[in-house]
């Protein structure tokens, strides 16, 4: 019975480290997951090709705490919530972002 539930155990944490990588990879629209990721994750400004969030304004040296491609750029976002609201309309976003 011991050797069940630790089988268990061991089980759910393997699966939960390799959902986390694969989420921080693919964009989510789970805001909970989101949150999870952009807390654990931050980017160096020389990555991204952009100097303002889309979304937000904020200045990527405030910190990158997620990132997506559009039209061969990667672009840096303060947070996950400014990624996916950028993503709903990205044509009429990306003039703000002021690309390098």
């Amino acid at each position: 019975m011991v050797t069940f539930s630790t089988s268990c155990i061991l089980f759910l944490a393997a699966c939960g480290s390799s959902a986390t990588d694969q989420r921080a990879t693919t964009a989510t629209t789970d805001s909970t997951l989101s949150v999870l990721d952009s807390a654990e994750k931050t980017y160096d400004i020389k990555l991204v090709d952009n100097k303002k969030d889309p979304t937000c304004g904020m200045p990527v040296t405030a910190g990158i705490s997620d990132t997506a491609h559009y039209e061969n750029k990667v672009l840096g976002f303060c947070s996950t919530e400014c990624k996916l609201e950028f993503l709903k309309n990205p044509k009429e976003n990306i003039a703000a972002a002021e690309l390098k």
